[in-house]
């Protein structure tokens, strides 16, 4: 690794925390690829490691925004998230037995899943005022399971799959969708990267250099996010062009 892979990280960390502030989910996609390919981390599993922690922290800073906004709806995004643990934890264990290349091309794939799913318009249509009940709670879990064995195969936020699943299971508006998926990424990236860490896999020194840039990139992309208001559909299409434009270079290598 050179020696200019913490600032490498750091400015990776930067370009996703803007992204992330923009776009929201699937923002976080590109810290894997990045470690791997312009810091120069050679270990795949060390890459998905350390990206899922940084992700974990970074949506924890998130939360702990929208919370002070109030919301996140606790007792729906509770549910989806315990349930998608075991799914973290799973797809983090099963992840560690692949080898990293193979790892590195089903990741590309999914990518590719993110970006397309990036390109689906949502409806902002939905009930602010939603509480969970029993029959959302068998909606709830198995969205969640899913999604969080996502999160911790790949070691990604998984928030592409998360609010889509939270407003197809309650009904709950994109905005409290949103706020209410970081409880789900804050706990599927913890425990994705405490399964990487207990096993030596996670390089410490580039985490804080991602966290370190994931804050500069959080508070520059406020004002970019404004400024692209009125032009948030087209940057998203062409950052999900972005995003499978480096998928399909990862497969062809």
């Amino acid at each position: 690794m050179i020696a200019a892979a913490p600032l490498l990280a750091a400015l990776g960390g930067l370009l996703i925390g803007l992204l992330l502030t923009i776009f929201g989910g699937g923002g976080s996609v590109l810290a894997t690829p990045w470690l791997i390919y312009v810091v120069g981390v050679a270990n795949t599993h060390i890459a998905i490691g350390t990206s899922a922690a940084a992700v974990a922290v970074n949506a924890a800073i998130g939360l702990a925004a929208q919370a002070r906004a109030g919301t996140v709806k606790w007792p729906c995004a509770s549910v989806f998230a315990v349930a998608g643990l075991a799914g973290a934890l799973g797809g983090a264990h099963v992840a560690k037995l692949i080898d990293g290349s193979t790892l590195l091309h089903w990741f590309a794939l999914a990518m590719i899943a993110i970006a397309v799913s990036m390109l689906i318009p949502r409806k902002k249509e939905g009930d602010p005022a939603v509480h969970l009940t029993p029959p959302m709670v068998w909606k709830l879990a198995p969205v969640g399971l899913v999604a969080g064995l996502a999160a911790g195969f790949f070691g990604i936020g998984g928030g592409f799959l998360i609010a889509p699943g939270l407003m197809a299971s309650t009904g709950m508006t994109l905005a409290n969708a949103s706020a209410s998926s970081l409880v789900s990424v804050t706990l599927f990236g913890a425990a994705t990267s405490a399964s990487y860490a207990s096993t030596g896999q996670i390089d410490w020194g580039l985490f804080l250099a991602l966290i370190v840039g994931g804050g500069a990139g959080a508070a520059l992309g406020l004002p970019v996010s404004r400024w692209l208001a009125t032009r948030v559909k087209l940057a998203r299409g062409g950052f999900a062009l972005l995003v499978i434009a480096v998928a399909i270079y990862i497969l062809s290598i």
